[in-house]
């Protein structure tokens, strides 16, 4: 991904942002110290917001290796099956990591549903869409763009799920 910043809002320009940013959709950039392994605990502890808010973007697939984006709550898990069940499908994984790099073109630690390399179906946990806002990668590892939830399924045409389960 690339280092570069836009100039003014010092945000780093990423496939994500250049995406979000040719649809005309406003959200800000907030940079943080990416820790291996750090999910969204470590993320929302250094932006100072509830993990709740944050966002995680999975890459999963099929029965028939189809990959597929699923947009969970930081503090919740995906539970296949629930998922498998609402998409019509028999069974849904998480992907490699190697693999879902392939598919969108992003580190994971770094994975954005903006500006995929891929273009794939979105799910997203319905009580997401209810936030008032939500922080979500935006391309880079240590990088969250906060934007209002309504764009996950104007955008991307984000499918509503409930498949929820506690961490």
């Amino acid at each position: 991904m690339s280092k570069k910043t836009r100039s003014g809002d010092g945000c780093p320009e990423t496939p994500a942002t250049l995406y979000l940013r040719s649809h005309h959709i406003e959200f800000a950039g907030h940079l943080y110290e990416y820790e291996e392994r750090g999910g969204t605990r470590v993320s929302s502890e250094k932006l100072g917001v509830e993990e709740h808010r944050v966002i995680k973007t999975l890459v999963m697939e099929n029965e028939k290796a189809e990959p597929l984006i699923v947009l969970m709550h930081g503090d919740r898990k995906v539970s296949t099956k629930a998922l498998a069940r609402q998409i019509g499908c028999k069974s849904v994984s998480p992907c490699t990591p190697q693999s879902a790099n392939r598919h969108t073109g992003f580190l994971v630690g770094g994975t954005s549903p903006f500006g995929t390399r891929k273009n794939m179906p979105v799910f997203v946990e319905n009580s997401i869409l209810s936030l008032d806002s939500i922080y979500i990668n935006g391309g880079r590892r240590g990088f969250l763009v906060s934007l209002n939830p309504a764009v996950l399924t104007a955008l991307l045409n984000a499918r509503p799920v409930d498949c929820a389960t506690d961490t």
